[in-house]
């Protein structure tokens, strides 16, 4: 046990985590120099490599002269933090990467906060130095009382406060603990590696803790599937040892949450092994294993190798905020991209979801065929839809709802932390904004002079405390506002009482009010009431959304009206017309859009959005506040 150490890499989105990891691969000696590896080689899934951001947790181990190092590489958007509570329980340490330039972000808090709770020692690892705005060194230090100001804010003990720091690279990976070494390492002048850091994980990671239970004991915090063995349970065994062929016994709970016992036969054992899982006989206390043998493992069970052995507590996580309704797919073209499933399928796949991932929950509606699931943020349902999509599934999803409570009789809403990153010339613009949605501004910051497509300008952080339900669409239009140059992040910090109603949406929608296909003579007569969703040619219904009124009211437009063919030809009439612009609809931005009495329609080719009411003369064209 003294030669392993358990830590896990926590930050953060994009400041750098599977790029250390990656490097911390290569210099540890896991690969062969002559191995051909990929850039992020831990984002396994294919939407984590098309989104440059991690998901899931993964597991890697590397050995480092004779200490072997467990690491687990976590994400950073705040939508899957419960991904990251979860894994914290695998390890006895970790290193924090904070961006040298943008400094301690919203899910920096959070990650850090829950590592504190669990009382590990943390090393702090200032990444991308490299960046221009650290050339003086001045942004650097700054970071660096920042860090060290959230650690005392998040109440860190005295061990804890004292952290060692850190600098890195991690792009070309090399560290130092010396900051007067960096401008000769970001100049070539002397060669770096990750070394130091290597050093510094074994010597400031305390080794792993042995529980007091003389038997063998598990908690399963990770699932894996092997096609020769079935599902695989993955997590830190705390105490005891288990050997192939033994009985052990899987201490869950049933769909009822009624607790069980489930025996089984060990039929394989891994660790891993760079990426890989390495075949071994027994496993140690101390160790991160998996476990083969049972086809109903689930994360939060304990492995036990005696059927009276202790339960552990079950891994518990902050709850969700938000609620998203999975519908049957009721449209006309239902059935003709994927497979329409019924809700008897519809609802084993989101069982299925939320049995691997402990930060959703399911609940049944008064509708035979609608469920609903809750979650963290819009990203993490448009992953989970995304997902669904791409096992050829076709289903209808509605608006996220937030989550509301009642404390001594007074309506309660969730209240987030936004911070923004953005150049000074947008300030006003984007804090009326955020002021409109309910938004009360709290920090006003200078963060220097950063480099951008049309050079220098003087960039400012702003802190907002804003309904959940004001930032729902907010990404979007930010991003608009600031011209793509914006940063956003936001972390929930609690409840709040009702801030009253807000309108989600200040513009209608263009409808279809027939079956056919859009004609361009017909959207072209369109084009002045509003911005485009579809192009000419596409299949349209009645109740379908094909674009963005520029009024309040919604508006029932026919779309396939095809110009009058005479034999009379008037002059001039017929020079090119073009549509002025059509807006690409993609998943996250329909979800960001959509209203209460809207579907989105998601089937595996196309995503489309439509009324509920799909009769025109059963819904009305006038639209309402939330609570209306």
């Amino acid at each position: 046990m003294n030669k392993i150490r358990n830590i896990c890499i926590i930050a953060h989105v994009d400041h750098g985590k599977t790029t250390l990891v990656d490097h911390l691969l290569r210099q540890s000696g896991t690969f062969s120099e002559r191995a051909a590896l990929e850039d992020r080689v831990m984002d396994s899934m294919d939407l984590e490599r098309e989104r440059g951001i991690t998901i899931q947790a993964k597991n890697a181990a590397i050995q480092y002269k004779d200490t072997r190092i467990n690491i687990v590489d976590t994400p950073g958007h705040s939508d899957f933090g419960g991904e990251v509570e979860r894994i914290l329980g695998m390890v006895d340490g970790s290193v924090l990467l904070v961006d040298a330039a943008e400094g301690p972000l919203p899910q920096t808090r959070f990650v850090l906060q829950k590592s504190l709770e669990r009382g590990h020692r943390v090393i702090l690892c200032i990444n991308k130095v490299d960046r221009p705005e650290c050339s003086d060194g001045l942004r650097t230090k700054e970071v660096v009382n920042q860090a060290f100001d959230l650690f005392i804010d998040l109440g860190a003990s005295e061990e804890q406060a004292d952290f060692p720091i850190i600098y890195a690279c991690a792009r070309h990976g090399w560290c130092t603990m010396n900051p007067d070494e960096i401008p000769d390492l970001i100049a070539g002048k002397s060669k770096g590696s990750l070394q130091p850091l290597f050093d510094l994980v074994v010597n400031t990671i305390p080794q792993p803790k042995v529980g007091a239970e003389p038997g063998f004991q598990m908690m399963v915090a990770n699932l894996g599937y092997s096609d020769f063995v079935g599902r695989l349970a993955i997590g830190r065994i705390l105490s005891g040892s288990l050997a192939v062929g033994h009985r052990a016994y899987r201490l869950g709970v049933d769909d009822n949450l009624k607790e069980i016992v489930e025996p089984f036969t060990v039929t394989k054992l891994f660790r891993f092994s760079g990426l890989a899982q390495a075949e071994v006989k027994v496993l140690e206390a101390g160790d991160v294993g998996v476990i083969g043998g049972l086809d109903s493992f689930d994360i939060g069970d304990t492995i036990a190798g005696e059927e009276i052995t202790l339960r552990l507590p079950r891994i518990e996580v902050n709850k969700p905020t938000l609620g998203m309704i999975f519908s049957v797919n009721t449209s006309p073209f239902s059935g003709r991209d994927g497979e329409a499933v019924q809700s008897r399928k519809l609802r084993e796949r989101l069982l299925r979801e939320v049995r691997h991932n402990v930060a959703v929950k399911f609940e049944e509606t008064g509708a035979m065929d609608q469920f609903r699931i809750l979650g963290r943020g819009e990203l993490q349902f448009a992953i989970l839809i995304e997902q669904m999509r791409r096992e050829n599934m076709e289903f209808m999803v509605g608006r996220p709802e937030v989550l509301l409570r009642k404390e001594n009789g007074v309506k309660m809403e969730p209240l987030e932390r936004a911070t923004l990153d953005l150049p000074e010339e947008f300030a006003s613009d984007v804090t009326r904004m955020f002021q409109e949605r309910k938004g009360i501004l709290m920090s006003y910051e200078a963060v220097g002079t950063h480099s951008g497509p049309t050079g220098s300008q003087n960039r400012i952080r702003l802190e907002f405390e804003i309904p959940t339900r004001g930032l729902l669409g907010m990404r979007t239009k930010y991003l608009t506002a600031t011209k793509g140059e914006g940063l956003f992040s936001s972390q929930m910090i609690g409840y709040t009482e009702w801030k009253g109603e807000m309108l989600h949406r200040l513009n209608g929608a263009l409808i279809s009010d027939r079956d056919g296909v859009g004609v361009e003579y017909a959207l072209l007569n369109l084009d002045d009431r509003g911005m485009m969703f579809i192009k000419p040619g596409v299949e349209v219904y009645e109740g379908m959304i094909i674009g963005e009124f520029n009024k309040e009211n919604d508006l029932n437009v026919n779309p396939c009206r095809e110009k009058k063919l005479t034999n009379v030809r008037a002059a001039g009439s017929d020079h090119y017309e073009a549509l002025k612009g059509i807006r690409e609809m993609g998943l996250e931005r329909c979800i960001e859009w959509l209203e209460q009495d809207e579907w989105i329609e998601v089937t595996p080719k196309n995503i489309r959005m439509r009324k509920k009411i799909l009769k025109l003369n059963q819904r009305s064209i006038i639209r309402r506040t939330e609570d209306s």
